[in-house]
């Protein structure tokens, strides 16, 4: 699937291809606006991915099993989408501006934007595999990045734009929950080096990006189930979040981080006996997230 002239081919007879950069996961029951998306849960290695990391530091970045932890979505009415294509090929939560100019073999045609995770090497397309341990020996031309854009965040981009517009058009409003994994401690290269962390983060991007109710609902439900919460410390939500999300016209966006420890080895990147019990309460948040949803879509009717 490739874009010409920015303008995206059709997407739904290309998206579960077995080659394709993204599934997309429609609802099996009654629609609802209800629409998850894991960007980074991909790991299906790109032929031109010329990287020099070790698949055991690819892994660190990946945000492993969490598009199966959240499969239950479709059963409640939403959409899940994912990606195939790893988050160290190409970060589809980053903005396309936010590219490390230090990896590129040719000045960028257009300004860049890049943000501080991107100077700690964690961008677009990142430096950096672990802190010391570059990802490529050499420097990227414009035309590998650029069918990077093309072939795989664009395409996905567009997946997420369109199951976001459908769900507005049917319903007059969106819930979009932006789904990862963080690693249960920080490395240098985060905000919060050294620093153990809770069993959820959920973030809004200090309450731009979804009414700050619906933040507080969510980060109270799993309160209530027993787990550690922060909200917006140490992830405000990343860009996919801007993508769709305009509150004032009930289009919301939050991002939910799910400490690794609950569900898996984070040495061997194995599922652990906390995966079940991790999944039966995701389960549960989406059945109670449809029954909000179905709510706040009886109250504005």
């Amino acid at each position: 699937m490739t874009f010409e002239n920015n303008t995206p081919t059709p997407l739904a007879k290309h998206a579960n291809r077995q080659d394709a950069p993204f599934f997309v996961t429609e609802p099996t029951v009654a629609r609802l606006p209800i629409v998850f998306d894991s960007p980074h849960s991909g790991m299906t290695m790109p032929a031109d991915f010329d990287t020099i990391a070790s698949r055991g530091a690819l892994h660190t970045s990946w945000d492993a099993f969490v598009d199966e932890l959240w499969a239950s979505v479709p059963e409640h009415g939403g959409v899940l989408i994912g990606a195939h294509f790893p988050r160290a090929y190409i970060d589809a939560n980053r903005a396309v501006t936010d590219i490390d100019a230090q990896l590129l073999a040719e000045p960028w045609p257009t300004p860049l934007a890049p943000q501080q995770y991107t100077l700690r090497g964690m961008g677009l397309i990142r430096r950096d595999a672990l802190p010391g341990q570059p990802m490529y020996g050499r420097k990227l031309s414009l035309a590998e990045v650029r069918h990077r854009i093309d072939a795989y965040y664009l395409p996905y981009r567009a997946a997420l734009q369109a199951a976001a517009e459908r769900a507005v058009a049917q319903h007059g409003a969106l819930w979009h929950v932006d789904c990862h994994s963080m690693k249960s401690r920080g490395n240098e290269m985060n905000v919060d080096a050294g620093e153990a962390r809770p069993d959820f983060v959920i973030s809004d991007r200090l309450g731009s990006t979804a009414d700050p109710a619906f933040t507080q609902w969510v980060a109270q439900y799993f309160t209530a189930a027993g787990y550690t919460v922060q909200v917006n410390e140490p992830y405000q939500g990343g860009d996919l979040l801007t993508a769709v999300s305009d509150p004032a016209q009930r289009r919301h966006s939050i991002q939910i981080e799910l400490n690794r420890g609950l569900y898996m080895d984070e040495s061997s990147f194995a599922k652990h006996a906390g995966f079940t019990a991790l999944k039966n309460n995701l389960d549960g948040f989406v059945a109670a997230l449809a029954d909000y949803v179905r709510g706040q879509l009886a109250t504005s009717a």
